[in-house]
This record gives C-alpha cells, sequence and structure tokens, in this order.
C-alpha cells in the first residue's frame, strides 16, 4: 500500500506531510520523558525486521493479488503507539529514499496510512480491549485479527480519499473503494495471524513486556530484551537476505486495484513540476531501486532481474540486509535523539 506520487496532487501530499511531521513530534514528545534506554536498541531491531518482513509478498489466492504486512501493529503491542509510530515512520523513510518504494510527495501519506490507523486508533481502541491482559494465545490471536483487520481497512480507506481529494478522477472513488477494500480485508486476515504469532512468542519469552510495554517494562529475571532482541536481529538478516528471494511476484493490493479500475496498474507521471522535481532527488537517492541492483537500460531491481520462483538474486539479498541495516541505524538515531531531549530538558 505504498502509494506513488502520481496518485496526490501536491497540495494533498504537503497537507499529509504537514500532518505526519506533528504525528511525529507529539510521539518523540510522549517519549521524551518516558523512554528507558533499553528501548532504543529495541526499536531499531524490531524496525529492521519489520523492514525484511514487507519485503515478502504473499499470494491472496484466486486474485492474482498480493500482500505484505505493514508490521504497525507488531511495534505497537511491543512497544507502544508513540515508539512504533516512529519506527514505521523510521521504515517507510529509508524504502521511500533508498529503494524508491512509495514516492518522496506521498511519503507523508504513506507514514499516515500506514502508521496513526494502526498505532493509534486500532491498538489502544481495539486490540488492548480485547487482548486485556492477554491471558491466552486465543485472545490474543482474535484481538490481532480485529485490530490489524481494521487498521488496514481504514489506511486503504484513506488511500482512496487521498486519491479523491487529489482530483484523480481516472480512479472514481466508488469502484476504487469497492476493490480496495475486500483485497486489503484479505491481505488483513493474513498479517492478523503473523501478529499474534509474533506476539505469542513474546508472551511466552517475557510476558511482562506484553503487561507493561518496553517503554515502562520493569527490571526481571526471565527472557531479557536482549535476547528477544537478538532472536529479532537473526530474523531480519534471514528473512531480507534470503526468504526476500520467496516474495511473490503478483501485483500487490494497491496495483491489483488499479488495474482492476484502470486496466493499468501505475498513473502516467507529469514531466514539469513538483512531482519530477521529487522524482528527479529520487532517483539520485535510491541506491537499490525496487531492492535490486541498477540494470542496464530502462529495467531495474528486482522485479525485472528474474520472472523466475523463487528468484534467487543476489541484489534483493544485498538490499534487504542493508535496508534493515539502515533501518536500525535511523531508528537508533532517533532514539538517541530523543534521549538528548531528556538530558537537556533536566
Amino acid at each position: 500500500m505504498h502509494m506513488a506520487d502520481a496518485l496526490l496532487s501536491p497540495s494533498i501530499g504537503a497537507a499529509f506531510w504537514a500532518g505526519t511531521l506533528a504525528a511525529i513530534g507529539y510521539s518523540a514528545h510522549k517519549l521524551k520523558d518516558r523512554m528507558d534506554d533499553k528501548v532504543v536498541p529495541l526499536m531499531g531491531v524490531l524496525g529492521a525486521f519489520i523492514f525484511a518482513a514487507q519485503m515478502i509478498n504473499f499470494t491472496i489466492p484466486g486474485t492474482g493479488s498480493s500482500g505484505h504486512i505493514g508490521g504497525a501493529m507488531i511495534l505497537a503491542v511491543l512497544l507502544g503507539p508513540s515508539a512504533a509510530f516512529l519506527v514505521m515512520a523510521s521504515v517507510l523513510t529509508v524504502q521511500a529514499f533508498f529503494f524508491a518504494d512509495g514516492g518522496l510527495l506521498a511519503l507523508g501519506a504513506n507514514i499516515w496510512n500506514l502508521g496513526i490507523f494502526p498505532c493509534f486508533i486500532a491498538y489502544p481502541l481495539i486490540y488492548r480491549r480485547l487482548a486485556g491482559n492477554c491471558g491466552s494465545s486465543m485472545r490474543v490471536l482474535v484481538a490481532a485479527l480485529v485490530s490489524v483487520v481494521i487498521g488496514l481497512q481504514l489506511g486503504s480507506f484513506f488511500v482512496v480519499l487521498q486519491t479523491l481529494l487529489s482530483g484523480r478522477s481516472e480512479l472514481p472513488f466508488g469502484p476504487f473503494l469497492m476493490v480496495m477494500q475486500p483485497i486489503h480485508l484479505a491481505i488483513g486476515i493474513v498479517e492478523g495471524f503473523v501478529t499474534a504469532g509474533v506476539i505469542n512468542y513474546v508472551r511466552h519469552a517475557r510476558p511482562e513486556i506484553l503487561d507493561h510495554g518496553v517503554v515502562s517494562l520493569p527490571p526481571g529475571p526471565a527472557v531479557s530484551v536482549k535476547k528477544i532482541a537478538l532472536v529479532f536481529l537473526a530474523l531480519a538478516i534471514v528473512t531480507g537476505g534470503a526468504l526476500s528471494w520467496f516474495a511473490s511476484t503478483h501485483p500487490d493490493g494497491l496495483e491489483w486495484s488499479m488495474e482492476k479500475v484502470l486496466g493499468f496498474s501505475q498513473l502516467p507521471e507529469k514531466e514539469q513540476g513538483t512531482i519530477s522535481s521529487l522524482k528527479g532527488m529520487q532517483e539520485k537517492t535510491s541506491i537499490l531501486p525496487d531492492y535490486g541492483f541498477r540494470q542496464s537500460g530502462t529495467e531495474e531491481g528486482r522485479g525485472q532481474a528474474d520472472a523466475s520462483w523463487p528468484a534467487v538474486n543476489a541484489g534483493t539479498s544485498v538490499a534487504g540486509i542493508i535496508g534493515a541495516v539502515m533501518v536500525l541505524v535511523f531508528t537508533l538515531l532517533i532514539g538517541l535523539g530523543i534521549r538528548v531531549m531528556r538530558r537537556r530538558r533536566v
């Protein structure tokens, strides 16, 4: 559900950039007085894991479409909504600038759609009420399924709304909505099961994380946060470096929906103006576009390198590992910046 710049007008793109920056500032402020030193490395490692996990598109049977997890609910349950939102912003920023996944104008909207709804709406209002004190695996599963589905439905609805407000008449509101919502319902169900699996692992390893949240985690002799962080770091490396070869080659939910409405999966980009300038900037910053080595001619990236499946591709592996490391470093810098703000306040 990473929107391209062609879907948005400059004014709508700028409006959601402003809203996203305000949410980032709010989240940093909320964490300033509460964040423990152990939270920062876990934020980075979880961000690296989510980056790698998003590289694996899974096929939606019977549709010709695919999807990938967003991961914000996993982050919100383990880190709390504010820290989770900052991590999601880090993941999506690295994807847009260095891998050309989602446009730069659309980055604010993408962070809003994939971060705001799961972190600040679905998690506190749905997941926490349904999961309670996480007393059983089944309760976690139900809470994860319902909250992930609702968060993704809100995000996909806003994609349709943003194109409407941007005046993209090629994508009429009603028909576009009628294909976006069902396909993202299916994607949300799969993500709900993945989310429940991750949360239940942590619940068994160190349940107090789910009782208190890592931000206010009390010391304890059970499985340490360090050990959990190492598990997620290992998962990030394996997922980005090898499991990413097994990503579905079908178009994702947004591209599939556009193809159903338009007959093709991309809107033409303007050759001049803000969108063109941002595209030129993105071409300079994207070191591994489409998660692969640059190819000769106009074809580049993972998607064009090999039509076979699994696509055993060194470029994909390098992109997965480098991207995970970049998210890790970027998130650590954000965490360190918040710690500096806290110390100056004291």
